[in-house]
């Protein structure tokens, strides 16, 4: 079975959680990605992702969604080994915001690079904020 899924449950869809995210979230900005993410009591994954590009930023909707494809590919591969192991052994759940802040387009492999950095400072903000430990 491949694990190097992005299902219907893992995508952040609900206007109620979608509001509550940005309103109550923490936030960073590691470029080009700025992550906006909190915790979850009621979701049956260990995060919930919502993906989104500037259109202020990029006017026409082949690049916006070109962009958002790269990232979603990068975070679908990349998710279970960085993300979800550290959540499920600290049984945590996440609500979290993608948005690209960028103002030149990536290549697939740069963005799987950044995103991965991005996940990793996720984990360690999550571990200070939620979990009270610093490493």
């Amino acid at each position: 079975m491949n694990n190097n899924t992005f299902t219907k449950e893992e995508r952040l869809c609900s206007k109620r959680l979608i509001d509550s995210l940005f309103l109550s979230g923490s936030s960073f900005v590691l470029y080009p990605f700025r992550i906006v993410f909190c915790q979850a009591a009621d979701i049956a994954v260990p995060a919930q992702v919502i993906i989104s590009v500037s259109k202020r930023r990029y006017k026409k909707a082949v690049t916006r969604n070109l962009l958002k494809r790269r990232m979603r590919e990068a975070y679908r591969t990349q998710k279970k080994e960085i993300l979800y192991s550290f959540l499920e052994d600290h049984h945590l759940n996440l609500l979290i915001a993608i948005q690209y802040v960028g103002k030149t387009e990536l290549s697939f492999a740069e963005m799987k690079v950044k995103l991965a950095l991005a996940l990793n400072k996720l984990k360690n903000e999550s571990n200070h904020l939620y979990l009270g430990k610093d490493h």
